[in-house]
């Protein structure tokens, strides 16, 4: 089984490479870009073959280290 997390900056929190990407794309002509947020993707191939367990599982796994939960959120997909 598969598990895509998405970790962002929690709103408020200030992006200095967002900031960085959207100062970037001005310079290179790309107009009308007000704000960049960046991320991070990670995938996860698991054995777990439950996709209750596997979410909970890898939630635990945010919680405790994919995840800085003070100023990110992220969210869990089983795929």
């Amino acid at each position: 089984m598969k598990a895509r997390v998405t970790v962002m900056l929690k709103t408020g929190v200030l992006d200095v490479q967002g900031e960085a990407v959207r100062f970037a794309l001005g310079t290179l002509g790309f107009a009308g870009v007000n704000g960049v947020r960046q991320g991070k993707v990670i995938e996860l191939d698991l054995a777990e073959t439950d996709a209750a367990a596997a979410e909970t599982a890898v939630k635990a796994m945010c919680e405790k280290l994919l995840a800085n939960t003070v100023i990110e959120s992220y969210k869990v997909d089983i795929l």
